[in-house]
């Protein structure tokens, strides 16, 4: 048995990374930045990224296919997925289909939504197996919607999260090593109006920013002590995020290596 213990500094972990955002923010874009990626598309929007792509995927069985394909030998290291809230509907289809249902709600209150936490997981553990024999890096890539979080402690607030359904949110949130909301930074600038009133309102200027840490306003996550945020700019190339996850992890994470 204790030769089978993991030494501590070994080989750093292939990462599992769910990215999430709003319209527009280069979530695709930032998935492309990881190494040797291959995408899989589940939404017709990256034409405008150059990276090596698997066809466009519009059911169930064709996601599991380019799974297990990637088994074969390839040299890509990393396979990037966009996105998690278009391949859903595929997920209820599969579900719906297995069970002779016209739709996710046919089930029953809620028992269509737990069926398909089969499925979820069945592509789970092909992303879990591509990382343990094939050491790829997992890239998932979600949009972003406002829901209202009404904790038990404090008043109704509006926050961020992954469009998906209650129970794939927590699913996925749950399996990433790394959950991170991708936004434009906003300036508030407040205008006084005269006779002591103030407009304040919210500018921008196109610059990106990671947020890797939950707050009341997204929901976030990181195993390892990045920085809250990551100041990204408009950088393409994503670079400041890749320096900040190589010095968290002690130099264990290298891009390129």
């Amino acid at each position: 048995m204790l030769s089978n213990i993991r030494k501590a500094n070994a080989v750093f972990p292939p990462l599992k990374i769910v990215s999430y955002g709003v319209q527009g923010v280069g979530k695709t874009s930032f998935g492309s930045t990881f190494d040797t990626p291959v995408l899989l598309p589940v939404e017709d929007g990256s034409a405008a990224i150059d990276i090596d792509s698997f066809p466009l995927a519009t059911n169930f069985q064709q996601i599991v296919d380019a799974i297990s394909s990637l088994h074969e030998e390839h040299n890509y290291k990393t396979l990037v997925v966009d996105s998690l809230d278009w391949l859903e509907p595929m997920v209820w289809a599969a579900t719906c289909e297995a069970h002779g249902k016209d739709s996710i709600e046919a089930f029953g209150y809620g028992k269509g939504y737990a069926e398909a936490d089969k499925y979820w997981r069945h592509i789970m553990g092909g992303f879990d197996s591509l990382r343990a024999n094939k050491g790829m890096t997992i890239v998932l890539l979600a949009h972003s919607e406002v829901k209202k979080v009404e904790p038990p402690e404090s008043d109704p607030f509006d926050r961020y999260q992954m469009r998906l359904h209650k129970r794939a949110f927590a699913m996925w949130q749950e399996w990433s090593d790394l959950n991170l909301f991708l936004t434009y930074k906003v300036a508030i600038q407040k205008t006084d109006q005269g006779f002591g009133n103030e407009r304040v309102r919210g500018v921008g200027t196109g610059d990106r920013v990671i947020h890797t840490q939950e707050r009341p306003a997204w929901d976030a996550k990181s195993r390892w002590p990045l920085p809250d945020e990551i100041y990204i700019g408009k950088d393409r190339t994503w670079a400041a995020f890749h320096k900040a996850l190589t010095e968290a992890t002690g130099g264990r994470y290298k891009k390129g290596e």
